[in-house]
């Protein structure tokens, strides 16, 4: 029987139970570029392709669900970044995003430094052939043996959390018999626009030492004092997803006051700056991110005027993009399983994933959007919530969304701007299997990171 003889749920025009006024597109088989990679396009019998590549053929050769990223896109995104900030400044890939031997190669060859917060990232990093100068390494929790491996590899930096991990890094340098760079990451009060557990530069929270009361200066302090510590300069984060650049602006105000401070007490200019990441991406149309040669012109111009303003040489500048370079660049490609109608409210619509594979819905309350990719439809806009196979309430892909009324199992979906932290944070929950990531390229498709196997999760249950 036709879905479209009777769609359920509100159309055009209808309020939902929540409150909010439901509008579909005016097209539900155009695909905004806002929010897709850059060759992703409709092709002639209505299925989407991406780098020369049908969905289809894709879903066939390397199944269900399945993160797909356009290398192209990819490529250009680093670029385009790399280019904006120009020589005088540093671009460092923020890898918690995503990372893999083959990304890490690509930020090689494209000129981008790279951004790493763990043991394990810094050994793919190392693995793949990354010039451990051009690495930073971050977390406000480093080990000590994390802490060796970075300095013995010779990372280009290495960034401070806490007054117990400058006399660490101090000691393991030391014990080495090396002058490691670094620089004190300080918390400057600055509450980003963005969701309470990603805004990470206001007081109350885990990281960096705290402008306010004195912390950062006796940061300072400390680490001038210690012979195998070579302070190159102050690093500040204050948040994720974020478009308003006022906070920004606010941050390097404080970071430069800082500086001052340092040159008044110590007689010493620091040489760096790093503002960190955060830059948003559109998840759905109506975000506006700016683009990277607006970014590098506005932090560019801050800090050259606050620098002026203080009598300071200006420092080199660095930032760290991460999800801005590999959020728009994949989608996540589900086949669709149990189609179930509420009257009057929607349709839940229930694909081979979920939260296992996109975690950022139920931890964030993150909005996608998504789209019928197998093919084109002209059926009546339906709305819809898609929803993963897990055993639990809260797994819910994209919250609310039209998707054409004669949608069945089988057919094909695919959720755009899921190339950051949705493969970083899967999981195997319910024991399901983490998809594979399938990089597309000038019409060829390849596995850089391969799909779990069933042997995969019992190789580690060894009771």
């Amino acid at each position: 029987m036709s879905r479209s003889a009777h769609p359920a749920g509100p159309r055009h025009g209808d309020v939902l139970p929540e409150g909010h006024f439901t509008a579909p597109p005016a097209d539900l088989n155009a695909l905004d570029p806002r929010v897709w990679a850059q060759s992703v396009e409709r092709g002639g019998e209505g299925a989407v392709a991406v780098g020369g590549l049908d969905v289809r053929a894709l879903a066939e050769e390397f199944g269900t669900p399945a993160y797909v990223m356009d290398e192209g896109d990819f490529r250009a995104r680093c670029r385009a970044w790399r280019d904006a900030f120009g020589p005088d400044a540093d671009v460092f890939y923020a890898g918690k995003a995503f990372l893999s031997r083959a990304v890490v190669r690509w930020l090689h060859e494209e000129g981008l430094n790279l951004d790493v917060c763990s043991g394990g990232e810094l050994a793919t990093a190392l693995a793949a052939g990354m010039p451990p100068e051009r690495i930073a390494l971050h977390g406000n929790n480093k080990s000590t043996e994390e802490i060796a491996r970075a300095i013995e590899a010779g990372v280009g930096r290495i960034v401070l959390d806490s007054f117990q991990e400058i006399a660490r890094v101090a000691h393991v340098a030391r014990g080495l018999g090396r002058r490691q760079p670094v620089q004190i990451r300080v918390t400057v009060g600055v509450e980003a626009h963005t969701h309470e557990f990603i805004a990470t530069a206001h007081e109350d929270q885990k990281f960096g030492l705290a402008l306010a009361g004195g912390q950062a200066a006796e940061a300072v302090r400390r680490v001038l004092g210690l012979e195998s510590l070579e302070l190159t300069g102050i690093h500040s984060h204050i948040g994720s997803q974020i478009f308003d650049m006022a906070g920004f602006e606010v941050s390097a105000r404080r970071v430069v006051g800082l500086l001052t401070e340092v040159r008044d007490e110590h007689g010493v200019e620091l040489p760096e700056i790093d503002l960190g990441g955060g830059l948003g991406i559109a998840y759905t149309p109506e975000d506006d991110p700016r683009e990277p040669h607006e970014i590098a012109k506005a932090l560019g111009d801050i800090v050259t005027r606050e620098c002026e303003a203080a009598g300071l040489a200006v420092p080199r500048l660095s930032v760290e993009p991460g999800r801005a370079i590999v959020g728009p660049t994949a989608f996540t490609l589900y086949e669709v399983g149990t189609l179930k109608e509420l009257e009057g409210l929607r349709t839940y619509v229930s694909v081979d994933g979920g939260m296992s594979d996109n975690i950022r819905t139920a931890l964030y309350d993150a909005e996608y959007t998504v789209a019928l990719v197998s093919r084109s439809s002209e059926a009546e806009p339906m709305l819809s919530r898609v929803v993963g196979k897990h055993c639990e309430s809260g797994d819910i892909v994209v919250r609310d969304a039209f998707l054409p009324a004669d949608l069945a199992p089988g057919d094909l979906l695919a959720v755009p701007a899921t190339g950051a932290y949705c493969r970083s944070m899967a999981s195997n929950y319910n024991h399901a299997l983490r998809p594979p990531v399938v990089a597309v390229r000038d019409g060829q498709a390849r596995e850089i990171v391969r799909r779990e196997t069933e042997e995969d999760l019992l190789r580690l249950d060894v009771g």
